[in-house]
């Protein structure tokens, strides 16, 4: 049994997703456990090299995740034959560019999503890909989350009957910056520089949906600014020209009526700060981030709507957890061990930039059923 070197080029990571999930909770957990198992028993340590501005913060940013290569120069590390895959987690408005740049370099590509700000440019990254014969995906790393995980487990097992609906609620109030400082980078509040929860959360919801509860055939969604001035990093007042919020109902091909509320504005009174509720003629679920919970048609109560009376059921306690049966792993980290299987023994790896595009489809729709205050179809992508 052998290791080989699967040489990286990793740009943009010195922001918080890029360092944090895919960094340091995957790329270097992953060298950490000794790398990537293959089929043969053989085994890929990624060998990274971080690429980004500023060379003080490239080079401690190095050092501190033990001692990895960096530079300040994307197109010399571009056209270096021994790292074979580009990484990027930069801005969306920069990724066709540079995804481009880096298949023209022949290289093997993996982005976050979502892999464009319109179709058009998501579509042509995925033909620049196919073209070259290059490996290609994009992040969706919610599908390996514990709590989906055992929601498929569920849908699997026939243990709903028929999906009649799913309502799904994410987000949590983000500071304006006055009070208190923001949690979110200020320009996720700018339409212009790429801003907008329409733009950054459809896409999620797009590829959750087609994945458990049939393909996304049509939207209705409402977007919103409900805060309409921010402070930024500097403490310093801007308008905020993008969508806070959004308010989204999709049809899918299996007849599953699937709404979404997302949002940057609302506090949470949830189990966590994402949940899936599913409703089926045989049993109910909601999912969280970690954790399910279901509640069988044999054991729904049976409420009476009686205003006057405090209410006798605790709806609460009706639901029984769904069990750890395995150990989960970081859900980005499970699927860059599917993307360094599929470039070094051609692995299934169905999330690709074509994929990433439908998510991209699905934002232009959800603006534009916005905009023009109407049901929008999605139509079929090109193969």
């Amino acid at each position: 049994m052998g290791t080989q070197r699967l040489g990286i080029v990793m740009h943009g990571v010195t922001g918080r997703m890029g360092m944090n999930q895919h960094l340091i909770r995957s790329i270097r957990a992953i060298r950490e456990q000794g790398g990537v198992k293959l089929a043969n028993g053989d085994r890929v340590m990624p060998d990274p090299i971080l690429v980004g501005r500023g060379a003080e913060r490239m080079e401690a940013l190095a050092k501190a995740h033990g001692g990895l290569r960096w530079s300040t120069d994307l197109d010399r590390a571009l056209a270096d034959p021994q790292d074979t895959v580009f990484f990027d987690a930069a801005t969306t408005q920069m990724r066709p560019a540079l995804v481009k740049k880096a298949i023209a370099a022949g290289k093997h590509v993996y982005c976050e999503k979502p892999s464009a700000t319109n179709l058009a440019e998501a579509m042509e990254i995925y033909e620049a890909a196919r073209k070259a014969g290059v490996k290609h995906g994009v992040v969706q790393d919610k599908l390996w989350l514990p709590g989906l995980l055992k929601l498929k487990m569920l849908i699997d097992s026939g243990y709903f009957g028929r999906i009649l609906s799913v309502r799904g609620e994410f987000g949590y109030w983000v500071f304006e910056g006055d009070l208190q400082p923001a949690q979110r980078p200020s320009w996720n509040y700018r339409r212009e520089d790429g801003g907008g929860i329409i733009l950054d959360m459809l896409c999620h919801w797009r590829y959750v949906v087609d994945s458990l509860f049939g393909e996304v055939k049509s939207v209705s969604c409402l977007g919103a600014t409900h805060i309409p001035q921010r402070r930024d990093e500097n403490g310093k007042p801007y308008a905020a020209t993008a969508d806070d919020a959004a308010y989204a109902t999709f049809v899918t091909d299996q007849g599953v009526i699937a709404h979404f509320n997302s949002s940057w504005c609302v506090r949470v009174r949830r189990d966590d700060l994402l949940t899936l509720q599913v409703d089926g003629t045989h049993g109910s679920a909601v999912a969280g981030l970690r954790e399910c919970r279901t509640q069988p048609r044999v054991n729904t109560p049976k409420p009476v709507w009686n205003p006057d009376l405090p209410q006798p059921i605790d709806f609460f306690a009706g639901w029984q957890e769904v069990p750890d049966s395995v150990a989960f792993d970081n859900a980005f980290k499970a699927q860059w061990e599917l993307f360094i299987r599929h470039v070094v023994e051609d692995a299934p790896f169905p999330w690709n930039l074509r994929e990433g595009a439908k998510g991209v489809q699905l934002v232009e729709a959800g603006l534009q059923s916005w905009r023009e205050r109407r049901w929008v179809d999605l139509g079929a992508l090109p193969a």
